[in-house]
């Protein structure tokens, strides 16, 4: 996990997109003020990463982060360093690496930090992973690469052709299923569940990241219906590469790339 929040007292909380984005935006009014929590994933890079900047809008806000990276569904333990200043966890093919101007520790198994907003105040974090046979990636300045994700999917939600009832509802569900597709291949997952139980309590998990023909049939519809029709054609090579072969061996879902053979 990873908390990012005042040390306080809060009163209330609020939350919402920015516009017709993917990138989200809480703000916690405490006793001691008001800050803004900006959270994105950034359109992949080599890396993949993380953003999250911490504004003070009103008076001086105390905060506390809890960072626990963990790898495999959380049955990992990383080994964690100081890598120029930067925080490093890695366990075995995985690396994390956190870039912040403020000062971290260890507490147990945790990446702990304490610090204070003022009104104005901007602090930035970004969390990426990377291969941990190679090099650390070097970390992109924050505000800029929320600028420039608000930018991507702004052009995208412009691009969208529905005129029709409840349009902002339809725009936050294609919004949404478009995050769902791989571009690296055009494949669709059916959702981005990892670890929903069949039910409380019990010993099976479902894992959703596979792209099952039917749900992504259904999903290109609802894509082509609001004008969208990059990611069918993407979608339809994908399927060509997944289906090579026997027609009469067509599996009903594969993973991202057309893996055939999957892991329950």
């Amino acid at each position: 996990r990873w908390r990012l929040s005042p040390a306080g007292g809060v009163q209330r909380v609020e939350r919402s997109y920015h516009g017709e984005t993917l990138v989200l935006e809480t703000t916690f009014h405490t006793d001691d003020g008001a800050v803004r929590l900006t959270d994105c994933m950034p359109i992949r890079r080599t890396s993949v990463d993380l953003v999250r900047i911490v504004k003070g809008l009103s008076g001086r806000v105390p905060m506390h982060m809890d960072l626990r990276m963990r790898f495999d569904y959380g049955s990992i333990l990383p080994w964690v360093v100081k890598d120029d200043g930067r925080v490093r966890a890695t366990a075995g093919p995985d690396s994390m690496i956190l870039t912040t101007p403020v000062p971290t520790e260890g507490a147990g198994n945790s990446t702990v930090a304490d610090f204070v907003v003022n009104e104005g105040d901007e602090v930035p974090f970004v969390l990426a992973w990377f291969p941990s046979a190679e090099s650390p990636p070097r970390s992109g300045e924050a505000q800029r690469l929320v600028r420039d994700t608000i930018s991507w999917w702004d052009k995208w939600s412009k691009r969208c052709t529905y005129e029709g009832e409840s349009r902002d509802l339809c725009m936050r569900s294609l919004l949404t299923l478009k995050a769902l597709t791989y571009a690296p291949t055009g494949g669709i997952v059916a959702a981005a569940t990892t670890a929903l139980p069949e039910w409380i309590g019990s010993v099976r998990n479902w894992d959703y990241r596979y792209c099952w023909l039917r749900d992504s049939v259904l999903t290109l519809f609802a894509l082509m219906s609001g004008g969208y029709h990059d990611e069918a054609y993407a979608w339809r090579d994908w399927l060509l590469r997944a289906a090579a072969g026997d027609p009469s061996q067509l599996q009903i879902m594969y993973g991202l790339s057309g893996e055939r053979r999957l892991t329950e």
